[in-house]
């Protein structure tokens, strides 16, 4: 079997436990290194708070993102502020016309929609809008899923489903997020 034969799956890390994004950055840098296509699209994470951008600004050409979502670090008191409003809404809905247009075009031969399920989740979309996405992609693009709480509907379409399960957590104990690990 060739190995471009093997390309085309569709990817899901999910679960409570930390690593997902880091998961799906992973296997963003390991396609790279291979000559592949890659671009990760930031569903509900605005702003410049993501360390892992800093290098991926470094290796345009290679990795390319597309940000969406508005800043929910505050600046000052470094909270995350909850909630959606409609320009999340608004912003979720760019992220997915943006996903299927690369899929439809066969722009990369890897996209990452990172944190996309829990903005599902959350209500930025509905379930249809994302099915809509999948069914745009093409036999030959990898497509990979991050966030918590992916719907059943969607782990339907997984080809490989990967669950990120907590055991223990630093949080818990009174360490915030810290810089270079978490963000």
């Amino acid at each position: 079997m060739e190995v471009e034969k093997t390309w085309g799956k569709i990817q899901i890390y999910t679960g409570n436990g930390k690593g997902k994004t880091t998961a799906a950055l992973g296997l963003g840098i390991r396609a790279a290194g291979r000559s592949k296509k890659v671009a990760i699209i930031y569903f509900d994470k605005g702003g410049d708070n993501y360390g892992e951008r800093r290098i991926l600004d470094q290796l345009k050409g290679k990795i390319d993102y597309f940000v969406f979502g508005r800043n929910r670090i505050d600046p000052i008191t470094n909270k995350f502020e909850f909630g959606v409003k409609e320009i999340d809404k608004e912003e979720a809905q760019k992220a997915l016309m943006l996903a299927k247009q690369f899929l439809i075009e066969q722009a990369y031969d890897l996209l990452i929609l990172d944190e996309v399920n829990p903005s599902l989740a959350l209500g930025m979309f509905e379930v249809a809008d994302l099915l809509a996405v999948l069914g745009a992609k093409t036999p030959t693009t990898e497509l990979v899923l991050t966030g918590r709480q992916a719907a059943a509907e969607i782990l339907a379409k997984a080809d490989l489903v990967t669950e990120m399960t907590l055991v223990k957590h630093y949080f818990y104990s009174g360490t915030g997020a810290r810089e270079g690990i978490e963000y």
